[in-house]
């Protein structure tokens, strides 16, 4: 597929909490050179790995999509790119194309594929036919509620916001050196059970935190 037949995309937000009937997750892939959003179903373990990567957190024990990747590396061969090519049946298709042209594009499913893409840090391309198709581009009051609460509906934004004012008053009293430590024990707590929106939010915590401390 020609590049003049391909639309280069970026992850533009993926829900902290199931959205989609049967328990899926629409992540939102938007044109790098444009408004169109993308949305496409994925699993929860999908999910779970894509915000891992996007979080920049690391799971006690590696993900399939880390094994993946080890074993790749081990044979010298790196993710190059990966495209949603097809939409068909109302499924999506992808392939992956390693760096190796006596390598044909791997079959995918588009949840497997980007999140080796984010892994091996190689572009994200949608099929122009696809993205004529299904895209769309979001009013602006949808803008504001995905960018405030990455999808959550409003009770669920309340209880983010309680739950972030808990924190805050846990840590009122304490020292820096002992509020470091204290989210520190709290983000490993977090990431072990998989508690992956109140494990950002306290890496976020601990940067600013330790970032004021150069000040």
């Amino acid at each position: 597929m020609d590049n003049k037949d391909l639309v280069k995309v970026e992850i533009s937000g993926i829900p902290v909490s199931s959205s989609v009937s049967g328990g899926g997750f629409a992540l939102l892939l938007k044109e790098i050179d444009g408004e169109r959003r993308l949305p496409i179903i994925i699993g929860h373990f999908e999910a779970q790995a894509i915000a891992f990567e996007i979080e920049g957190l690391k799971p006690p024990r590696p993900l399939t999509h880390e094994l993946l990747k080890t074993i790749l590396e081990s044979l010298n061969y790196r993710v190059e790119s990966v495209v949603i090519n097809e939409l068909r049946d109302s499924t999506f298709y992808a392939k992956i194309k390693l760096d190796n042209d006596d390598i044909d594009e791997i079959d995918a499913r588009p949840s497997d594929a980007i999140a080796l893409s984010l892994k091996f840090n190689a572009p994200i391309y949608v099929a122009k036919e696809v993205m004529d198709e299904i895209g769309f581009v979001p009013k602006t009051e949808d803008l504001e509620e995905i960018n405030e609460y990455g999808n959550m509906d409003f009770d669920e934004g309340l209880e983010k916001e309680e739950e972030n004012a808990e924190i805050e008053d846990l840590l009122d009293n304490l020292g820096k050196e002992e509020q470091l430590k204290k989210l520190h024990n709290a983000l490993e707590e977090a990431v072990n059970s998989e508690e992956f929106e109140k494990a950002a939010e306290l890496r976020d915590k601990i940067k600013n935190l330790e970032i004021s401390n150069l000040n």
